[in-house]
């Protein structure tokens, strides 16, 4: 099992419930050759493999830039200003990302 799936699979139990109260949103992560759902609706997140149709904001980066990033070292402003995370759809939710998904460190 990859890092980046290990790291997918443990989610749901690191993301902050409070932060998801009612939140609806689909962030597809684009990592290299594998993609990862992970669902927000009613309180719950569900993490699937797998493209979606229109996700609400998609995350493109390599895995190694990706595993920087929710290790911590490497910053997400940063990544994006850089060109090594790459957003499309909703802006306001990737400036959600550290507090919801309990993600760098």
């Amino acid at each position: 099992m990859s890092e980046v799936k290990a790291f997918f699979d443990g989610l749901a139990g690191r993301v902050n419930a409070d932060k998801i109260a009612g939140m609806n949103a689909v962030f597809q992560f684009n990592l290299d050759d594998e993609v990862f759902v992970v669902a927000i609706a009613d309180n719950a997140v569900q993490v699937s493999e797998g493209a979606v149709e229109k996700p609400s904001i998609q995350l493109t980066m390599t895995s190694a830039d990706f595993l920087d990033l929710v290790s911590g070292k490497l910053n997400g402003q940063t990544a994006f200003l850089t060109g090594k995370l790459k957003v499309k759809g909703d802006m306001t939710l990737a400036l959600k990302l550290q507090s919801v998904f309990n993600i760098g460190g």
